[in-house]
C-alpha cells in the first residue's frame, strides 16, 4: 500500500491498494457500439420523458411556465452536451462523469461527482418503471395495489437482457428507440386535427392576480424546472459506453450531439401538441399516462387505443433498458476503482457484462420505489421519485461543468479529439442553470422538498462512507492511472 495525493503525487490524500493478480481480467468489458448505437442509447435513455413525467410540470407552472422552463433547460443541456462531447473522447473510460472529475479534481472530487451520478442513474429507472406500471395498469385495468408486480417484472426482464450481452443490449436499444420515435410521430400527426391551443393549453385556473399563460407566475417557472429536465435527463450517460465503443474519439461526440438534436425536437413537439388537445393541460398535469390520454382523444376509447398505448410503453421501456445499462456501468467503474465495494465490479465470465452491479442497482431502485409507494403521500409516486433523481442529476451537472473548466485551465495540453465551440462560457452557463434547478427542488412544493431532503441524507451517507473507508482502499483503475499520467505530462509540457 502506498499513499497518493489528490494531485497524483506520491504523498498524502488517499491510499491505493495493489490490485491482486487477475483483478482487471475479471472486470473486462466487450467493445460493440458505433455512432448509431450510441445515438440510440442516448435518445433511448431519455425518450420516456416524452411519454411520462414531463407533464407534472403543467400542474407546477401551467403551459407557459413549463414552456419557459423547457427553453431554459434546453440551453443548459446544449452547454452540458457540448462540454461532455469534448471530455468523453479525451478521457474514454467507462467512468464518465467520475472519470472527468478524477482528472480535474482528484479522488475526492471524483467520488462526489460519481456518487451523484450513480444516484441519478439508480433512481431514474425507478421513476420510469412506475410509469410502465401505470400504463400497464391503465391498459389491463389492474389496481394500484398490483403496480409493484409490474415494476418487478420489468426489472427482472430488462436486467436479464442487460446481463445477456452488450451486443443484444445495443441491438434491442436501437430497435426499441426507433419504435418509440415512431409512436411519438403517430401521436404528433394525429394530434394536429384536434389542436385548440387556447381551449386546452390555457385551461389551468390562474392564481389571483396571474394570467392564464402563467397561472402561478414566475414561481411556476421555477417550480417547473425539475420536470422540464425530464425531457433530456440521461443524455449525458453516453460516456459510460466509452470502453464498449469501437472508436470513442470520433463516435462519442457525434452520438451525443445527434442525440441532443433529436431530443430538442421531441421535447417541444410533445409539450405543445399534448397540451393543445383534450383532455387539456389541467388534466394532463396530474396524469400518470399522458400519452394514453392523448391517444384517447385522437382514436377514441376502444381496443385500438389500448393497443397503441401498449405499443407506447415501448418509449418507457427504451429509457428503462438504456438507463439500466448506465447505472450498471457507473457502479461498475466506481467499484473497479475501489470507491464502492469491489465485488460489484466483477463481470460475467462469458458475457462480459457487469451483472453484479446491474442486480445491486436494480434492488436499490425497486426498494426505494416500493418504500415511497407504501408511504402516505399526496403526490404521484413517479413525481416524487423524479425529484429525487433530478437531485442527483443536477449535482453531477454542476460538478461536470466544473471539471470541464478545470480541465481547460489545468490540462491545456491534454489531447482533445473534439473541442466544444461554446468553451468555458457554455460550461459556466450550463452549470449556473443546474444550480438554479437544484435550488428549485427545495423552494417549491413542501411534499417534494421533504423527499429531496431524504435524498440529500442518502447522499451524505455516501460521502461519509468515502471519508471513513473507501479513500483508504482505492485501486489504480484505468481512470486513476490516466489522471496521474495526464498530470505528469502537463508538468513536463510546462517544463516543471
Amino acid at each position: 500500500m502506498r499513499l497518493v495525493a489528490d494531485d497524483g503525487s506520491s504523498s498524502g490524500g488517499v491510499e491505493y491498494d495493489n490490485a491482486p493478480e487477475g483483478y482487471f481480467e475479471k472486470r473486462g468489458l466487450r467493445r460493440h457500439a458505433r455512432v448509431g448505437s450510441l445515438w440510440a442509447l442516448g435518445v433511448g435513455a431519455v425518450i420516456s420523458g416524452d411519454f411520462f413525467g414531463w407533464n407534472f410540470g403543467l400542474a407546477a407552472g401551467g403551459f407557459a411556465g413549463l414552456a419557459i422552463a423547457t427553453a431554459i433547460i434546453t440551453v443548459m443541456y446544449v452547454g452540458l452536451c457540448f462540454s461532455i462531447a469534448e471530455m468523453a473522447p479525451a478521457l474514454p473510460h467507462t467512468g464518465g462523469a467520475y472519470s472527468f472529475a478524477r482528472s480535474a479534481m482528484g479522488p475526492s472530487g471524483a467520488y462526489v461527482t460519481g456518487l451523484a451520478e450513480a444516484m441519478e442513474y439508480v433512481l431514474t429507472p425507478a421513476v420510469i418503471v412506475v410509469g410502465i406500471g401505470d400504463y400497464m395498469g391503465a391498459i389491463f385495468e389492474t389496481g394500484a395495489n398490483l403496480a409493484p408486480l409490474w415494476w418487478l417484472g420489468a426489472y427482472a426482464a430488462f436486467i436479464g437482457l442487460n446481463i445477456w450481452g452488450v451486443e443484444a443490449s445495443f441491438r434491442f436499444t436501437v430497435a426499441i428507440t426507433l419504435l418509440a420515435l415512431g409512436i411519438l410521430a403517430v401521436f404528433w400527426i394525429g394530434a394536429i386535427p384536434h389542436f385548440d391551443f387556447e381551449r386546452f393549453a390555457l385551461d389551468i385556473p390562474a392564481r389571483a392576480g396571474e394570467s392564464a399563460w402563467l397561472p402561478f407566475g414566475w414561481h411556476g417557472v421555477l417550480a417547473s424546472l425539475p420536470f422540464a429536465v425530464w425531457f433530456y435527463l440521461a443524455i449525458e450517460e453516453l460516456p459510460l459506453a466509452a470502453e464498449e465503443s469501437h472508436d470513442p474519439r470520433t463516435d462519442m461526440p457525434r452520438g451525443i450531439l445527434l442525440g441532443l438534436g433529436t431530443l430538442v425536437v421531441c421535447a417541444f413537439a410533445t409539450l405543445i401538441l399534448s397540451s393543445g388537445i383534450a383532455p387539456g393541460a389541467a388534466a394532463l398535469g396530474t396524469s400518470s399516462e399522458p400519452l394514453f390520454e392523448g391517444f384517447r382523444t385522437i382514436f377514441g376509447d376502444g381496443i385500438g387505443t389500448k393497443l397503441l398505448a401498449g405499443i407506447a410503453v415501448a418509449g418507457l421501456i427504451a429509457s428503462f433498458h438504456s438507463i439500466l445499462f448506465a447505472y450498471g456501468r457507473q457502479l461498475y467503474s466506481l467499484s473497479r476503482a475501489g470507491y464502492f465495494p469491489r465485488w460489484l465490479s466483477v463481470t460475467h465470465s462469458t458475457r462480459k457484462t457487469p451483472h453484479r452491479a446491474l442486480l445491486a442497482g436494480g434492488a436499490i431502485g425497486y426498494s426505494v420505489a416500493l418504500l415511497i409507494h407504501f408511504l402516505p403521500n399526496d403526490h404521484p409516486v413517479g413525481a416524487v421519485l423524479l425529484n429525487m433523481a433530478v437531485f442527483g442529476a443536477v449535482i453531477s451537472y454542476v460538478l461536470q461543468m466544473a471539471s470541464f473548466v478545470l480541465l481547460r485551465l489545468r490540462l491545456p495540453h491534454m489531447e482533445r479529439p473534439y473541442r466544444s465551440p461554446l468553451g468555458i462560457p457554455g460550461a459556466l452557463l450550463a452549470g449556473s442553470i443546474a444550480l438554479v434547478t437544484f435550488g428549485a427542488l427545495f423552494v417549491v412544493d413542501p411534499a417534494y422538498r421533504n423527499v429531496v431532503v431524504g435524498a440529500a441524507l442518502w447522499y451524505a451517507l455516501g460521502l461519509l462512507y468515502f471519508g471513513l473507508h473507501a479513500r483508504h482502499h482505492l485501486v489504480y483503475s484505468p481512470e486513476e492511472a490516466f489522471a496521474a499520467r495526464a498530470l505528469a505530462a502537463e508538468r513536463t509540457a510546462r517544463g516543471e
